[in-house]
């Protein structure tokens, strides 16, 4: 068998630009270099791991010039833990290449003719921001080099192994958990209620989850908080142990009681996912509010809800005043979700129509129409594709303004070629991956001129960005 021919080192790359997936990019000759650890402004010497025609990835293994961009992180697990890939770069340097990347999107994939992009909205807080986080019980923690070097601890594994864990899985490897000393993601008491369960299950030897055997006790773990001062915990067990499990819950309430909804799900499945899973209410209440101006929105334990209240208000907002209602339109909002978006228009608005093909996010959306006194919404559960048909149009009312809000893989083509052909007034069209919103626009550019754009920050020390665009139907 041949040997493989080494992959090459880089000498001194310099690094130009910000990648839309976390990474760095370099050039060298007539190929990009999309580089991890490095920043834009830094110096590197580059340790190829992949090699194709047109690029190179690799590491970063030598820096000959820092970067004036970069800044120290705040997080111990910064550089293992993939969740916050741009901490190491200051926020004014987070926010300028957030905006550079909904201009390429709507350039150059896009290929569309635009106005100034208003200047990126950042978020008042860049920690502290999320009001959920999942974290996974693992017997197979991931160990740092720190810890391989040190002789004097042992790795077995199993009740009271100092390789169970409960935090993030590692990028790429789905069976190996970092554990998480301190999140800096979201507020307290989210790390306490973390720390003191694995405390509980280590003092009591309880089997931390192996994906791969599908064995063990503790699965998963899901904190929301909200801005209304209200703490939901679901704590997920692989079996069904009824004394352990109402123990531990037992431990999580009289410790912790600023917890107002306790729940617990029993997943025998081999997946993590709990939309199909019975919920059981341990103790306190149903449900979390949050609170927009007058409005308050119910979040059970499935239902989805922006995970940066704050910038979520924003966001909502500036999606308002992008619609400019006057109390005489019909307003479709597709993909719904829990109807937020929906229900905060929906005064401005003659009659609002939410569609989204999850039926419990539905059932969450006339939920808060009721809660809110809200009598001039309509809530369809459905595939969006088939249910936004010309009987439907006709069933609701043709809509004035059309608001979308797709998920991360934009509209099915199908949907974006009917809203071309109902031929709403106005469009604006709320994203999280600017990519697929720029593809999408582009079907809509006979018809539509792009009139608004506003980048919005939802995910500080990430790459990820929020982007409002505001259409309206050619003369």
């Amino acid at each position: 068998m041949k040997n493989k021919k080494p992959l090459p080192l880089l000498s001194q790359v310099e690094i130009i630009d910000a990648g839309t997936e976390g990474q760095s990019i370099g050039k060298v000759d007539d190929y990009v270099v999309f580089v991890k650890g490095a920043i834009p402004g830094d110096i590197v010497d580059v340790q190829v791991t992949r090699k194709k025609n047109k690029f190179r990835e690799g590491n970063a293994v030598l820096f000959h010039k820092y970067s004036e961009k970069r800044t120290q992180p705040d997080c111990e697990h910064f550089g293992t833990c993939g969740g916050c890939k741009w901490q190491n770069m200051t926020y004014e340097a987070q926010l300028f290449f957030k905006q550079n990347q909904v201009h390429n999107a709507l350039v150059r994939i896009g290929k569309l003719d635009i106005p100034e992009i208003q200047p990126i909205l950042g978020s008042a807080r860049i920690y502290h921001y999320r009001n959920k986080l999942e974290f996974t019980f693992s017997n197979k923690k991931w160990l740092t080099k720190d810890e391989i070097s040190d002789k004097t601890l042992s790795f077995e594994e199993g009740p009271g192994g100092t390789r169970n864990a409960l935090g993030f899985h590692i990028p790429g490897l789905f069976d190996k958990v970092l554990d998480i000393r301190e999140c800096h993601l979201q507020a307290e008491p989210s790390n306490a209620i973390r720390l003191a369960l694995k405390q509980y299950a280590l003092d009591h030897k309880l089997s931390f989850f192996d994906i791969r055997e599908q064995t063990g006790l503790l699965r998963n773990v899901i904190i929301r908080t909200s801005s209304t001062g209200e703490v939901m915990v679901i704590v997920i067990f692989h079996k069904n142990e009824e004394t352990e499990i109402k123990a531990l819950l037992a431990h999580l309430q009289q410790k912790f009681p600023a917890i107002t909804s306790l729940f617990y799900v029993v997943n025998e499945k081999r997946n993590d996912t709990i939309f199909d899973q019975e919920l059981h209410l341990f103790s306190g209440n149903d449900a979390i509010y949050e609170k927009m101006e007058d409005l308050r929105f119910r979040i059970s334990p499935k239902a989805f809800y922006q995970t940066n209240s704050e910038q979520a208000f924003e966001l909502y907002k500036i999606t308002r005043d992008f619609a400019a209602l006057d109390g005489t339109e019909i307003v479709y909002d597709l993909y719904t979700g829990t109807g937020t978006i929906a229900n905060f228009v929906a005064r401005q608005a003659k009659k609002v129509v939410g569609i989204e093909n999850v039926e419990s996010a539905i059932a969450d959306a006339k939920i808060n129409s009721s809660l809110n006194k809200i009598g001039n919404t309509a809530f369809f559960a459905g595939d969006m594709k088939d249910i936004l048909n010309d009987a439907f149009i006709r069933e609701n009312g043709k809509p004035d303004v059309i608001i979308t809000d797709p998920p991360r893989a934009g509209m099915h083509e199908d949907v974006v070629r009917k809203i071309a052909e109902i031929a709403p007034k106005r469009i604006v069209y709320v994203s999280c991956n600017p990519g697929t919103q720029a593809r999408d626009l582009q079907l809509l550019n006979e018809k539509y001129s792009v009139i608004k754009i506003q980048p919005v920050d939802m995910f500080p020390h990430t790459h990820h960005v929020e982007n409002v665009v505001l259409l309206a139907l050619r003369s």
